[in-house]
């Protein structure tokens, strides 16, 4: 996320401090003139702006999602390249002028104030409005090859903030600044960057159909790269370099690298050098001649423009956006039921649809927009009662489409299919069934019962320490038994209240930890940490081996869900970040990593069960996933010393943040696993 947001922190102090600059000079031009009484012009000019720019992004935003999955590659691509030609346009622009700016907009605006409040209006609206745009355009086409806006939007607020409190500066004539080395760094920097942006636009346009050599790759990285590392992260994020790049990309970045930098080279060594710093610092109120009195109050309200100034724009976004979405499809209604499923159904124009499903039938069924030749579901909706209409939205590319519905008594009817031409490329994910989960639930339900066979002979070790009064044994019998009931995350569920004795939390006992009912391992844990006698914590380890014996028996003819297997594969590691690696669960032996490494184990086992499954959907998931699992295994790995894990609290700050960063990019990315191996009724 972070990574995103360098380029659009540079593009945003560059144009807010650019704006910014000018609104300083017009500000101090009327304050010098004798004219305040016409400031207010200026902000509301400023305004419009601002409403023009923020009209702007959301049409982009809103009638790009409106679009087929090919259109929106075509259309992101080419306003890539309107944006690096107006990044490139706007960089050797600054670099001629940073140092006679102040006086080409003082000279605009004295013609200005002489020819009336709307002419005032105008040129702040025109000198704001130009960076305003071309920030937005920026900000969409970096947001869209980072996939998230939340770090872009961060960065671009972080630097037009700083540019704000410069600009401030500047006019309080408490900086001063060389305007001609700012503009030439940064604009070296922006050349970089917008050579990244030319290269994924232009992989844009490959992947929409509109350029050829989409498959023709002039490198191809991803196995040996950890495409999740923080080096391949940051130069995606601020260089727009992937593992992967076809011919075409590698050319238009070299090439665009090589000739723009070039003569921005030349230009920078051309210019005569400044006899003098370069300052933006605006003159304050002093001798110079007043301008033109201000003109009688006018008799409309003074908030009528400032009003009409921002609706004005966002009406007319509003009302393209409106237009951009397509309507016909959004009319179409499908009949659901046994023994008519589909009717209604025509073949619907590539793009995003909205299908108004209604169950003309007697019973609750699932209704699902299937690929009959693979099964593969596009879209679905569950439990869609008698007489009900809901609605079902998906993006549809070149390809046969059909619905399935499968009523309550569970007779799956599938309609005729229909054909929509075009280029491939709506997402579908291929239906898993409980058939073809029962290999993976018996792989694992025998990794389970093997562990609880060792856990039984490793808590009677732990109970043995204790009531010989062995408690430096004990505490490594520990944490080798604990570290065992940790591995088996994925079955938890199926341990009905065995859990709970086994490996309970004290949290909302009313005694805390001295409460009767916490029991087990943690129990245990706060006794041997805090100084309790032998004598006093024997029960309680009895009662934990003859728990875990119990369970050993009991786990065999308890239900397991095959359906659990592809929540567990994400929230095993959920509850290790939520607790493990906050300390929450620490009773004083500050083994949370190590009982998060435990975690991880059973994460890795988890998935080579399922990997069969995984494979066959989503063949780039895994190797992602395996680099995720080996980098925090690393991290992990490196906080285990001589045989003694780190505490928790202990950990430095960059070691914490790296863990934790690890778990969550894995969390992330193992996130796809349930919907992708959801039991569907379609299968």
């Amino acid at each position: 996320m972070w990574d995103d947001s360098f380029p659009s922190f540079l593009i945003g102090l560059r144009e807010g401090l650019e704006a910014g600059l000018i609104v300083s000079v017009l500000v101090a031009t009327l304050v010098r003139a004798g004219a305040r009484s016409r400031l207010p012009q200026v902000w509301t000019g400023v305004l419009a702006a601002i409403a023009l720019s923020m009209s702007f992004g959301a049409v982009l935003t809103f009638t790009a999602a409106s679009l087929s999955t090919s259109a929106q590659e075509a259309f992101g691509g080419t306003l890539s390249i309107v944006a690096v030609a107006f990044v490139t346009a706007m960089v050797f622009w600054m670099r001629r002028s940073a140092r006679g700016l102040a006086g080409e907009i003082k000279e605009k605006v004295t013609e200005a104030l002489a020819m009336g409040a709307g002419v005032l209006v105008l040129t702040s609206f025109l000198a704001v409005g130009r960076e305003g745009l071309e920030t937005a355009l920026f900000l969409w086409t970096t947001a869209r090859a980072a996939h998230e806006s939340a770090g872009p939007l961060t960065g671009a607020g972080v630097g037009l903030v700083l540019a704000a409190l410069l600009c401030w500066g500047l006019y309080r004539r408490v900086l001063r600044i060389n305007l001609t080395r700012f503009f030439t760094v940064t604009g070296a920097v922006l050349v970089v960057i917008a050579a990244g942006v030319l290269g994924y636009g232009l992989r844009d346009l490959q992947e929409g159909a509109v350029l050829p050599g989409g498959a023709a790759y002039a490198f191809d990285l991803s196995g040996s790269v950890d495409a999740g590392s923080w080096y391949s992260t940051l130069l995606q994020g601020v260089l727009n370099l992937t593992p992967a790049m076809t011919w075409l990309q590698v050319a238009g970045y070299a090439g665009y690298l090589a000739v723009v930098m070039t003569l921005f080279v030349l230009g920078v060594r051309s210019e005569p050098e400044a006899r003098s710093r370069d300052t933006t610092a605006p003159p304050q109120p002093g001798s110079a001649a007043p301008g033109r009195p201000a003109g009688p109050a006018p008799t409309r309200p003074r908030w009528l423009l400032p009003v009409a100034v921002v609706a004005v724009p966002a009406a007319l976004a509003g009302l393209v956006v409106a237009l951009a979405h397509p309507k016909p499809a959004a009319g179409e209604t499908v009949a659901v039921s046994g023994t008519d499923c589909g009717r209604g159904f025509t073949a619907p124009e590539p793009g995003r649809q909205d299908f108004r499903m209604h169950n003309t039938g007697n019973q609750t069924s699932e209704v699902y927009l299937i690929d009959p030749s693979s099964d593969a579901v596009y879209g679905e909706i569950e439990g869609l009662a008698p007489g009900t209409t809901r609605d079902l939205v998906a993006t549809v590319a070149g390809g046969t489409y059909a619905w399935r519905c499968v009523p309550a008594d569970g007779k799956a009817v599938t309609s005729k299919a229909v054909r929509v031409g075009g280029t491939a490329g709506a997402h579908a994910v291929v239906p898993v069934s409980e058939r073809d989960l029962a290999a993976p639930l018996k792989a694992y339900k025998a990794y389970v019962n093997r562990g609880l066979a060792t856990l039984v002979v490793e808590t009677r070790k732990l109970s043995d320490d204790i009531r010989a009064g062995h408690l430096d044994t004990a505490r490594a019998d520990w944490l080798t038994a604990h570290r065992t009931y940790a591995s088996l995350g994925a079955a938890y569920g199926t341990f009905e209240n065995f859990d709970q004795k086994i490996d309970g939390r004290p949290d909302g006992l009313p005694g805390g930890v001295h409460d009767k009912d916490f029991t087990g391992f943690q129990r245990i844990e706060y006794g041997l940490w805090h100084g309790e006698p032998a004598a006093g914590l024997t029960g309680v380890a009895q009662q934990l081996a003859e728990d875990s014996a119990g369970l050993r028996k009991a786990f065999p003819h308890q239900d397991f869900d095959a359906s659990d297997l592809p929540l567990r594969a994400h929230e095993i590691l959920e509850n290790t970040l939520q607790f493990e690696l906050t300390g929450d669960t620490d009773q004083g032996s500050g083994t949370g990593l190590a009982t998060a490494d435990a975690n991880l184990a059973g994460t890795r086992e988890l998935l080579a069960v399922l990997r069969p499954l995984l494979t066959s959907r989503a063949p780039h998931l895994l190797p992602t996933v395996d680099a995720d699992i080996a980098r925090l295994q690393t991290l992990l790995d490196a906080e285990h010393r001589d045989g003694r894990w780190t505490p928790v609290d202990r950990l430095g700050r960059t070691a914490k943040a790296r863990i934790d960063g690890a778990t969550g990019q894995l969390l992330e990315d193992l996130s796809p696993v349930p919907d992708l191996l959801e039991i569907r009724k379609s299968a």
